[in-house]
């Protein structure tokens, strides 16, 4: 299967897609530019969000967003309102936030890495809607997708340089007993932002890869959607049905010539659906 390209290449470091009906459509960011786009009546709307960098975004319960930038916590009241610092996560200038989701109870977990992907110093926090911060999992070395099943027991988790997608049981809200749920390969490239369909199915982009793969609930491989470009960044479902996943991608660090879409949105339809986002409560 392969994806087709929607947008052409209009980011640098597109990554952290998701679809929202709050806000009309498909949002995601540009992260070394600090811009978040949305996808919106076929047009993408481009907003600077001023930190060094931009996370992720997510939809809010009361209809606004949450967007997190290298070390700071952004609240917005309406989908299209400027998004205000309201708290710092980080106070080490080596390390930034990276991708991120709301859970099942409506609290944001976000993970961290450092610039220069040191070992051990990313982590994964949670966030809950008094806007308090409690550690998750620590000694992590960049802290990338991560998503829950349908029935909210299960998280799914990607350390990247771990080269696999971990799962663990939740319990009375907390994460335990990690182990893995897929593993890849040097040539397969490295696992990067994941969702999880409304059958339980994983879905995975594969940075240095060029592709994203879909496991069943059991880890099986079921599909491989094949991008052509070789950083492929994230993905989500999305449309009026749930029913294309939009893949993410992204030129950093590639040479200034190298001829690739790399920076577009790509979509595909592989046959399943996904879930609708869920909404951080703060």
């Amino acid at each position: 299967m392969r994806a087709r390209n929607v947008t052409g290449p209009i980011a640098h470091h597109a990554e952290g897609p998701v679809w929202a009906d709050a806000w009309g459509g498909l949002r995601w960011v540009d992260g070394d530019a600090g811009d978040m786009l949305t996808l919106r009546d076929g047009e993408v709307l481009r907003t600077h969000v001023d930190d060094e960098y931009l996370a992720f975004v997510r939809p809010r319960q009361n209809g606004g967003f949450v967007a997190v930038g290298a070390r700071t916590l952004y609240l917005a009241d309406s989908p299209d309102a400027d998004a205000i610092p309201v708290k710092p996560l980080l106070d080490d200038p080596a390390i930034r936030m990276n991708d991120g989701c709301a859970d099942p109870q409506g609290r944001l977990l976000t993970g961290s890495m450092a610039y220069a992907s040191t070992p051990g110093a990313a982590d994964l926090r949670r966030v809950d809607a008094d806007l308090s911060v409690h550690p998750v999992r620590s000694g992590l070395t960049v802290s990338n997708g991560i998503d829950f099943s349908p029935a909210g027991d299960l998280m799914f988790h990607v350390d990247t340089m771990t080269r696999r997608i971990d799962v663990y049981d939740v319990v009375d809200g907390e994460i335990v007993d990690p182990r893995p749920f897929a593993a890849f390969s040097e040539d397969q490239g490295l696992p990067d932002g994941l969702c999880v369909a409304a059958d339980g199915s994983v879905w995975v982009a594969l940075w240095g890869g060029g592709a994203v793969h879909g496991y069943a609930p059991d880890g099986r491989m079921i599909a491989r959607i094949e991008l052509p470009v070789p950083q492929v960044s994230a993905c989500t479902f999305g449309g009026e049905e749930l029913d294309v996943l939009y893949i993410t991608t992204s030129a950093q660090g590639l040479a200034p010539d190298h001829g690739t879409a790399a920076g577009s949105l790509f979509a595909a339809s592989p046959g399943v659906k996904g879930m609708p986002a869920r909404a951080f409560a703060g």
